[in-house]
């Protein structure tokens, strides 16, 4: 089992930063269970991102069952409130800060989904349009976090998606109120692939557009290459059609540990460029929406 609690990610302002905490369980060895310990900051100018990593034994973790309270080791994850420090080789990262917004969650899959055993992995937006101030010290630069927004994500699962592309727009260049959830996964299923599914959820202009039962997921396109990916779904009312894309320096690699055994590779960015075209079908009108290097 592997259970992120909390993964805020920070899209806007000069340094996107994005941290996780989590448990990870190898399946059948409950003792070998650890907590897992991420910050990453991505620079678009100078291309120089920093990613650290801290593995803590369990019996250094603390997990509250009554409220939002995290611990591995000595960072503290709580409601409105994240603080900790990491350190690998010459690299180090330190963060105090809070984080306050009242959107409602976001589900990225039909809410029935939630109880199922499919999929085996889960995600959803606890908090779209969170926003963050506090500070960063990043190789002993103190940087001042200011209203940044961003969001807290969650998710969960007894094993990772076998192949699957994720996405997330938190605000717009040309309108931060527009927030955007998005996947496309496909499920090894013995020998046989499945076909792609495709989810959106696109919150605009006040209303909430969700795109994600699973026939609309299968009828939708979305497909993806190392830097470049491309989804389209339409509904009666409604078409989203869509690009999300970075350069090659724009990523870093990440390695995953996988419940089952082995290990999942990753190529994570906080500085993609995306641009999404919304047709009213019914009005006959398209609108316009991109952001030049806010998209995960």
């Amino acid at each position: 089992m592997k259970v992120t609690f909390c993964a805020p990610t920070i899209l806007t302002g000069r340094l996107p930063f994005g941290f996780v905490i989590q448990i990870f369980s190898p399946k059948d060895h409950l003792a070998d269970a650890i907590g897992e310990l991420w910050a990453v900051l991505f620079n678009g100018e100078t291309e120089q991102h920093i990613p650290v990593k801290q593995e803590v034994p369990f019996r250094l973790c603390a997990f509250s069952t009554d409220s939002f309270e995290v611990r591995v080791g000595d960072a503290l994850l709580e409601a409105g409130i994240l603080k900790g420090a990491l350190q690998n080789g010459n690299s180090s990262i330190e963060w105090i800060l809070s984080f306050e917004g009242d959107s409602t969650p976001l589900l990225l899959l039909p809410l029935k989904l939630y109880e199922s055993k499919f999929p085996v992995a889960k995600s959803l937006v606890s908090l779209p349009h969170a926003s963050f101030s506090g500070k960063l010290i990043v190789n002993g630069e103190t940087i001042i976090v200011d209203g940044w927004h961003g969001s807290q994500n969650h998710n969960w699962g007894v094993r990772h998606t076998d192949l699957y592309a994720w996405g997330q727009v938190a605000g717009f260049d040309n309108d931060a109120e527009a927030f955007l959830e998005i996947a496309t996964a496909r499920l090894r299923l013995g020998p046989f692939w499945s076909p792609p599914f495709t989810p959106i959820v696109l919150r605009y202009k006040g209303a909430e557009y969700g795109l994600q039962g699973l026939l609309q997921s299968l009828r939708a396109h979305g497909s993806f290459e190392y830097f470049t990916w491309k989804f389209k779904s339409e509904a009666e009312h409604l078409a989203i059609d869509g690009v999300i894309t970075a350069p090659a320096q724009a990523f870093i690699g990440l390695t995953y540990y996988n419940p089952p055994g082995g290990v999942k590779y990753c190529l994570n960015t906080k500085i993609a460029e995306c641009t999404l075209w919304v047709k009213d079908r019914v009005a006959g009108t398209v609108q316009k929406l991109e952001t030049k290097n806010r998209a995960a």
